[in-house]
């Protein structure tokens, strides 16, 4: 099992910057992609960001240029970097990751963190 610990949400202005982190811990072979996904009100969770393991990135076309993400392969942990937020980036942030958990093994299993809330407001 592994487990995600998320934080650095919370209230901020438009305009302004935050910083999330998630922390895998478990039993853990291989890290394979991390990732950051969004929910607003109302809506289906959808992918943010995603780091794989060779450090190449993607983002959804409504952040690029605005947020960053990055690992720290050594710690397991993932961070997302968020600039020039706007009301539409309100929402639940969830980290997930796909894990190899031992070597040899053939299985890669997804995991998600619990949610961590960024709401944008004036």
């Amino acid at each position: 099992q592994v487990q995600l610990v998320e934080s650095g949400g919370g209230l901020v202005q438009p305009g302004g910057s935050l910083r999330l982190s998630c922390a895998a811990s478990g039993t853990i072979f291989i890290i394979y992609d991390m990732g950051w996904y969004r929910q607003a009100p109302g809506k289906q969770r959808d992918l943010v960001a995603v780091i794989a393991s060779g450090s190449s990135t993607s983002y959804a076309d409504s952040v690029k240029g605005r947020f960053t993400i990055s690992r720290d392969a050594a710690n397991n942990t993932v961070y997302l970097q968020m600039n020039s937020l706007t009301f539409e980036d309100t929402g639940v942030y969830y980290c997930s990751v796909v894990v190899q958990a031992r070597y040899g093994s053939s299985v890669r299993d997804r995991y998600w963190g619990q949610g961590t809330q960024v709401t944008v407001s004036s």
